[in-house]
């Protein structure tokens, strides 16, 4: 036993720390900021308010992590973010393909604490800066559990807060609510009828019990249903993330009315409950109970601090390219109305682009301060394109970008706003991509450092055989598939039954933007005369000015069928022009007003296991599968599949990379497919695979004749291998054992 004697007063203990990067914010966005600067050598400090991390995506809030790929919803092909983000969904749907949120709390843990070099402070608040002119030398935390104060000093500093806390501590500039149509241009740009800002939300899950439950609701529950004006939109299996439409706030302030702003979406989740439960309307919820609701709300928007460039809507439309871009998004512009539930406005108004779009690292810094990096949903953005770059897998994207940036600057000695100059910045763009993030329209110089390539075979597409399962046309479809600079597609038989004899016509379409997955041109058609069961040859008359993918679309015909494959080769894949209500309203996007925006039609895969690919043979066998590929620096199919794969019958797939001086590695990225079109949602909707058949789950890679790795229960599409010491080779060989069980693709191997 221990007893203490009275005193006059007493203090908290108080630890000090030191840091070569102070990151605040421990969301997807901080998580990944840290583990950046961390594995590329800095000394780093997470101070994280909350007990777990991930923000958002946490089990706390459960809103499913997404991006670019916008859950397949649009025209964003092999879009999925990689690097960091990318790792961490790959590693989330090996453990947890269920979906369940508090497993995704435990793959976020698990990496943190086993990052050499990451101090994690949880359930830690930073409460004050310290600062020397326009540079951040410190910060004051507090953790209530073990009532620790802690003083953070450190040279560099990043604000992945959400609510920007490090500057508005440090008083830089900041934004709220919606930039006027006229000063940037933004058609977009809401009036005060939708409101400038968006809400908070809660989310609960309910789950079957084996007899019935009575609820009593509490006595701030809402009363009236009706106050909702989309009530009828309820129904008693909306669970989780489907009721991010319950939101409200977006006319508080939505920082210091936050706990006002909670105590209102409680009472309308416990009316809706209310309503489900007891109104009549769903006797199927008898035996039904609520399993959790959320304890905090998960906030969209509050603070955004402008850099030295403000993306906008136009960035995101016109897919602007910048020269400092080093990171993208791919999310439609998604604003809410500030009313949110009570609103009479539908619950988003989104517009999406024809691709995805690039941000440029001068959106990733203060302003207003030397040391300030800037990731998650407070970047310098306006209000229009913050829609589209709030989400969580583009936070995390550019929390790396704010990583590795700290330490270029350390390395380089430079300040961020100096690491963004031209004569700078392609040493974080060309660092980012050898570390396995993709930055559209841009492509790693020399990856292998002059390697030539070889490889025991490589695939080319002669023919798919049917499987005996047919594919009716009740929408349009369509293959996406390579064509080279000056090269015709070659002919197309296909099997084809009609119910009765009648005309198919099929369109060669292609995008008016490289590396697009809109079509926006029609080069050819053909039309087929359908009888009974055949094959049919397909021909265009077309020659192409440019590497591209091009769409061969079948239109609609009720009563005619393709018949289908059991072999999807990587790299192609069959869209359909349908719609994903997540995301969209129609098959097509069209404006109800002058937004700004693009009018085109929607062409979506299908997921695993659900998706097709249909018999075929070409006159011509299609090689676009070449050993070449591996040195091009190009980590994703864009204008071409950029990969090599093997033969199909190859049992001993290999390839090789030869030097004809010696060469001295230490560092070996390994970027290789692992469906880069699968969202990967993090939470709730579940994935039919742990691992996506393209992966690579079995390798080995030797260096001259010394095996340097062997690896078995692979799940990434990023494999980092980091030597001992340098050694001093003539060759690299990539031996394949096995894949999760379809044809592999290899990107790229880069050395270092």
């Amino acid at each position: 036993m221990k007893i203490f004697p009275q005193t006059e007063a007493r203090t908290f203990p108080a630890q000090q720390l030191h840091a070569d990067l102070l990151v605040a914010g421990g969301g997807l966005a901080g998580l990944c900021a840290a583990l950046a600067a961390a594995r590329d050598g800095l000394q780093v400090v997470l101070v994280q308010d909350r007990p777990v991390l991930g923000g958002n995506a946490s089990s706390e809030v459960r809103l499913w992590a997404n991006g670019a790929t916008s859950h397949m919803g649009n025209n964003n092909r092999w879009a999925r973010e990689g690097g960091i983000m990318g790792e961490i969904m790959e590693e989330n749907l090996w453990r947890n393909k269920e979906g369940n949120p508090v497993m995704f709390d435990l793959v976020l843990l698990d990496l943190a604490k086993s990052q050499p070099g990451l101090t994690l402070l949880l359930n830690t608040t930073v409460f004050e800066v310290e600062k020397t002119g326009n540079a951040l030398t410190a910060v004051k935390a507090f953790n209530p559990i073990n009532e620790t104060f802690y003083t953070v000093s450190a040279t560099q500093f990043c604000d992945a807060t959400g609510d920007g806390v490090l500057g508005f501590l440090a008083g830089a500039e900041y934004r709220e609510g919606a930039e006027e149509a006229e000063e940037l241009g933004e058609k977009m740009a809401p009036g005060d009828n939708f409101g400038h800002k968006l809400g908070h939300s809660i989310y609960f899950y309910t789950k079957q019990t084996a007899g019935p439950v009575n609820f009593v609701p509490p006595s701030f529950a809402l009363k009236d249903i009706t106050e909702i004006p989309r009530y009828k939109r309820l129904t008693s299996t909306l669970n989780g993330c489907d009721l991010w439409w319950l939101e409200w706030g977006g006319r508080l302030d939505t920082v210091h009315e936050s706990e006002e702003i909670k105590w209102e979406l409680w009472r309308i989740v416990w009316g809706v409950w209310d309503h489900i439960k007891n109104s009549g309307e769903f006797p199927e919820a008898a035996n039904m109970t609520i399993e959790w609701v959320g304890a905090i709300p998960g906030k969209r928007e509050s603070r955004r601090f402008p850099g030295d460039h403000l993306l906008c809507q136009q960035d995101i439309i016109e897919q602007r390219d910048h020269y400092d871009a080093v990171g993208y998004g791919g999310w439609s512009i998604d604003l809410h109305p500030a009313d949110g539930v009570y609103s009479t406005h539908d619950g988003c108004r989104q517009f999406h682009s024809k691709g995805t779009y690039t941000i440029p690292f001068r959106s990733l810094y203060s302003r207003s301060l030397d040391n300030l990096l800037l990731t998650g949903r407070l970047i310098s953005a306006s209000h229009v394109a913050f829609g589209s770059a709030r989400v969580m897998c583009t936070c995390g994207l550019l929390g790396e970008v704010v990583g590795r940036a700290a330490a270029q600057c350390k390395a380089l000695n430079l300040l961020p706003r100096e690491l963004a100059q031209r004569e700078h910045i392609s040493a974080l763009q060309q660092h980012l991509q050898a570390t396995g993030c993709y930055i559209p329209r841009q492509w790693l110089n020399d990856p292998a450092a002059g390697a030539t390539v070889s490889a025991s075979s490589e695939y080319q597409l002669s023919e798919l055989k049917p499987n005996g399962t047919w594919q009716p046309l009740s929408e349009r479809m369509a293959l996406l598939l390579p064509v080279r600079a000056g090269a015709q597609l070659p002919e197309m038989t296909l099997r084809l039954r009609a119910s009765t004899p009648q005309p198919l016509a099929v369109s060669l379409l292609g995008s008016a933007r490289a590396g697009n997955f809109t079509p926006d041109y029609q080069y050819d058609e053909s039309v087929l005369q359908v009888s009974g069961e055949a094959e049919y040859t397909l021909a265009f008359n077309w020659q192409s000015d440019r590497d591209q993918y091009v769409f061969v679309a079948f239109d609609a015909q009720e009563g005619i069928e393709i018949a289908l494959t059991d072999t999807h080769p990587p790299g192609i894949m069959t869209v359909f022009n349908s719609l994903n209500a997540r995301v969209a309203k129609h098959t097509r996007q069209v404006a109800d007003g002058d937004y700004g925006v693009d009018e085109f039609d929607f062409w979506l895969p299908r997921r695993h296991p659900q998706q097709i690919f249909p018999a075929l043979r070409f006159s011509q066998p299609l090689n676009a599968w070449c050993a070449q590929n591996v040195v091009n620096g190009r980590l994703r199919p864009e204008q071409q599949i950029n990969a090599w794969t093997p033969a199909a019958d190859d049992v001993a797939p290999e390839i090789i990379w030869r030097w004809a001086e010696p060469q001295t590695l230490q560092h070996l990225t390994l970027v290789q497919d692992n469906d880069f079109d699968n969202a990967m949602e993090s939470v709730q909707m579940g994935h039919h695979y742990a691992v996506t058949p393209h992966c690579i789950t079995h390798y080995r890679l030797w260096a001259d004749e010394q095996l340097l790795a062997e690896v078995e229960n692979n799940h990434h599409s990023v494999c980092q291998h980091r030597l001992e010491e340098p050694l001093t080779v003539r060759s690299v060989r990539l031996e394949i054992l096995k894949t999760a069980g379809a044809l592999p693709a290899v990107y790229s191997l880069n050395i270092r």
